[in-house]
């Protein structure tokens, strides 16, 4: 099994940057392919970024494609959320997730078997 804990999220203004945090424990982090996904009250849950476990292989959504950036330190266990440009659309709950599919990027979330707490991100003036 693989814990995983987001942190970094906060309040922040429109245009400004934030820097989410996923740590795992309990597993092999290098094993596991990684998302971001993220949820807005009353809306569905969407997909945010995906990263393989080599890091060798991104994908974002067109939604956040220029302005967010995914990235991973698998000697610290831990995969990154770097959040620029920030707008009010972006706030959300945002969750990490992991794959045990390795070598590929996944945007639906029945492959990702475990999930983080969620961390509240909010852009506002």
């Amino acid at each position: 099994q693989v814990q995983l804990v987001e942190s970094g999220g906060g309040l922040v203004q429109p245009g400004g940057s934030l820097r989410l945090s996923c740590a795992a424990s309990g597993g092999t982090f290098s094993r596991y392919g990684m998302g971001w996904f993220r949820q807005a009250p009353g809306k569905e849950r969407e997909f945010v970024a995906a990263i393989t476990w080599s890091g060798g292989i991104t994908l974002l959504a067109d939604s956040v494609k220029g302005r967010f950036t995914i990235s991973r330190d698998n000697a610290k266990n831990t995969v990154y959320l770097q959040m620029n440009s920030l707008k009010p659309e972006d706030t959300a709950v945002y969750y990490c997730a992991a794959t045990k599919y390795l070598n590929t990027v996944l945007r639906d979330s029945g492959p990702y078997d475990y999930w983080g707490q969620g961390t509240q991100v909010t852009v506002s003036s």
